[in-house]
């Protein structure tokens, strides 16, 4: 007998993923005689696959955070398919196409065949998509965030990791800010460490000039995700704007600090916990993919960032 199949798209980026990890878990309980396919980018399968939920990872990307416009999917269509990449309606007639037996979605106007809960704005990430799955009688627990801790020893245990890279240009503070907050925590006898994604190996080199770090500190060009786990689950700390490595922290119980600026933490924040604090000037919300510097984010200093990392409470 065929196994039945469970298909979820949320082609996103980590942090996305990370996010979605306990709605995932909630399916993943819901539906356990199911083949769980999780539609996202390539790049993305060793995380799908840590966070024990997902059983096959299905190649699906499109720019910026835009719907693919088809996906590879073979073989009778999905037996559930849920909408986690948004609230549609492009992401809810590319999953039609399929022919689904049962979509689970946010409800919209241009779809009204499909009767899921009301899209709310001001939702945090990881709630909304619980609240989706609880609509359909799912029980799901967004405190579910937790990742194994990575089998590989870190390349810099004890560290603090700066991450000054992110989506976008408007997520990004300063980079001479880094470099001054590393030459502090050096002066103060903490070993510091850069970390960069994809594309991002010139910040990382301008910050790692800037403050005068060795080579054997700095992780650009992207690290494989184990390795990458390793480094953030044996760090003192990590300090970044919001992207993906701060939801690494949060999987991982990593101390953080986390600079918002165009979108405000209520929405894409950790946990309320003494390992995480999240520096944020309440105002007008900007553009989180925007090719400027927030202005929000040009209020945080470097003493605001050396507080608050100095305020971190260890894990209980």
């Amino acid at each position: 007998m065929t196994r039945p199949r469970l298909l979820v798209l949320r082609a996103l980026g980590l942090g996305d993923l990370l996010a979605g990890v306990p709605a995932l878990r909630a399916l993943r309980r819901s539906f356990p005689g199911h083949e769980l396919v999780l539609a996202a980018p390539a790049e993305l399968a060793p995380a799908a696959a840590s966070t024990g939920a997902v059983d096959r990872l299905l190649p699906a990307s499109a720019p910026g955070r835009a719907v693919p416009d088809t996906l590879d999917w073979t073989g009778p269509p999905p037996d559930v398919s849920v909408d986690l990449h948004g609230n549609g309606p492009p992401s809810h007639r590319l999953l039609q196409t399929l022919r689904p037996r049962r979509l689970l979605a946010f409800a919209h106007p241009d779809t009204p065949e499909i009767e899921g809960p009301r899209w709310l704005p001001e939702e945090h990430e990881r709630d909304r998509w619980c609240r989706l799955l609880e609509f359909y009688g799912i029980p799901a627990d967004p405190t579910d965030l937790r990742l194994p801790h990575p089998p590989g020893p870190s390349p810099a245990a004890g560290a603090v990791v700066l991450h000054p890279g992110a989506g976008a240009p408007s997520r990004c503070w300063p980079v001479d800010r880094y470099a001054a907050v590393a030459t502090a925590l050096r002066e103060r006898g903490r070993r510091v460490v850069v970390t960069g994604g994809p594309g991002e190996d010139d910040l990382v080199a301008r910050l790692a000039k800037q403050a005068r770090l060795p080579d054997t500190d700095l992780f650009g060009g992207g690290l494989p995700f184990e390795r990458l786990c390793a480094l953030v689950a044996d760090a003192s700390a990590v300090v970044s704007g919001d992207t993906g490595i701060a939801h690494l922290a949060v999987a991982h119980a990593t101390s953080s600090v986390t600079l918002f600026g165009p979108v405000p933490p209520s929405r894409w924040g950790p946990p309320p916990d003494p390992r995480h604090r999240v520096l944020w000037h309440p105002g007008p919300e900007g553009d989180p993919h925007g090719h400027r510097t927030d202005p929000a984010l040009l209020r945080i200093g470097t003493a605001d960032v050396l507080n608050a990392l100095d305020q971190l409470r260890p894990a209980p």
